[in-house]
């Protein structure tokens, strides 16, 4: 398995408070927003080609990042790894005992597939793995 960083994910809970600091003062180009309305959160991309930090919105008060904001405050989410054939990396893993929230994958912003492994098997950090389809598979 060969996995690289792809973006740093942070729950916010005032987005035009994080765009200003990550926009205007840090000066981080924005990129796309977009909604995922499966985990009702809206993503915003800011950074670069090769990794970006990605904010996270609640769009309601169910959604996983609303729970974790009202556990945590805002913050540092996840981190995001990019991969190649994210079913044989699951298998992989699975076999090898780390423990998955997302034993398949799932849809995710942009035509990709994800899946979320358990932070008790990555010294407490929610590590999501990410491929990019073609644009044939989406």
């Amino acid at each position: 398995m060969k996995a690289m960083l792809d973006h740093v994910g942070i729950a916010v809970t005032d987005l035009d408070q994080a765009l200003h600091f990550y926009r205007d003062q840090l000066g981080l180009e924005v990129g796309i927003t977009e909604e995922v309305e499966s985990q009702r959160v809206r993503v915003h991309f800011l950074g670069g080609r090769d990794s970006s930090i990605e904010l996270l919105e609640a769009t309601a008060d169910d959604s996983p990042i609303s729970r974790f904001l009202n556990r945590n405050g805002p913050g540092l989410h996840h981190i995001t790894l990019r991969v190649e054939n994210l079913e044989d990396v699951l298998a992989q893993l699975k076999a090898r005992g780390v423990r998955l929230i997302d034993e398949h994958p799932r849809s995710g912003t942009e035509g990709t597939r994800i899946a979320f492994i358990h932070p008790s098997s990555t010294q407490g950090v929610l590590v999501e793995l990410k491929e990019q389809l073609s644009k044939e598979d989406h």
